[in-house]
């Protein structure tokens, strides 16, 4: 018989958790969280060559793909959903595929995760600039299987995240992100360790990668959307924090700025003229602390 991966072994830590109290319980849940961090550290040093490598893709006109199925991959498309009204990314730079389809983020898509043919041609079209990331907590899923293999015959770079050092996948990737998260407390139900490694996984690298292209200032975001009063409200907030002029001040330089955060930011850090601040911004690619040092050399 094959060898389960860590994923799939019992816990010996919960084999009576039906038999706790629901406070125990809980505590036996939150115990087992609790072993989450240390498992994503000690995978951070491989994680962050896969954000270099996607900030070269990024930065050479490449894209960057997450593939996965169940879980993993439902964790991937929130992922990415979020970085276009969080940092104004364009659409498509980084793109989610979910196994069976958006219909697989409500429900299961029985069989989906099975067919490599369908993660293969998820990705149809790689160049060698791309980037594919597969998640899967078991490093054995073929729909992500299927991906890699397109992403190392096109030359791309091939990322598999898993939570077993040992997942046979890990032969058709440049770099195995592996989170050693253990035997789940329910065992084999990986959207609980597993699935938390792997969002932390998405979200340290995809905000890494933001600030590497600029997307930021500080630690303030420079090219939130304002889809809401909320993010209207936050893109003033954010000049009042990075300046600290007075909200009047900050609303006119918004105003002056046509709406836009990172013209106005730059004026209200410089004193240019708007027209002075976008030069410098076209100049610097976008990139505020580049165009700010620019401007006050």
């Amino acid at each position: 018989m094959t060898a389960l991966p860590p994923t799939e072994r019992r816990n010996p830590a919960t084999t009576g958790i039906d038999l706790l109290s629901t406070l125990d319980l809980l505590h036996a849940v939150n115990a087992a969280d609790a072993e989450v961090p240390a498992a994503v550290a000690r995978a951070l040093p491989v994680l962050a060559q896969v954000v270099d490598a996607a900030v070269a893709a990024l930065h050479g006109g490449g894209r960057v793909h997450y593939v996965g199925a169940g879980s993993s991959g439902r964790y991937a498309v929130l992922d990415a959903a979020e970085l276009a009204p969080t940092y104004g990314l364009e659409p498509g730079r980084i793109t989610a595929h979910l196994a069976g389809g958006p219909g697989a983020l409500a429900r299961a898509v029985e069989g989906a995760e099975d067919s490599e043919a369908d993660g293969r041609r998820a990705v149809a079209g790689l160049k060698p600039v791309d980037v594919v990331i597969g998640l899967a907590a078991s490093g054995r899923t073929p729909y992500v299987a299927g991906a890699l293999a397109a992403a190392r015959a096109a030359g791309a770079t091939a990322v598999l995240v898993s939570c077993d050092p040992r997942a046979p996948l890990a032969d058709l990737a440049d770099l195995h992100v592996c989170t050693d998260t253990g035997p789940e407390v329910v065992t084999g139900s990986t959207r609980m360790k597993a699935g938390s490694a792997q969002k932390l996984v998405l979200h340290s690298f995809s905000t890494a990668v933001m600030v590497r292209l600029g997307r930021t200032w500080s630690n303030l975001m420079t090219e939130v959307a304002a889809t809401n009063a909320k993010l209207v409200g936050r893109k003033l907030t954010i000049l009042v924090q990075a300046t600290g002029a007075d909200a009047e001040t900050c609303r006119a330089a918004l105003r002056a700025a046509d709406g836009e955060l990172k013209p106005a930011l730059v004026r209200l850090l410089t004193g240019a003229t708007p027209a002075a601040a976008r030069a410098a911004l076209a100049a610097a690619d976008g990139v505020v602390r580049t165009a700010i040092d620019q401007l006050l050399s």
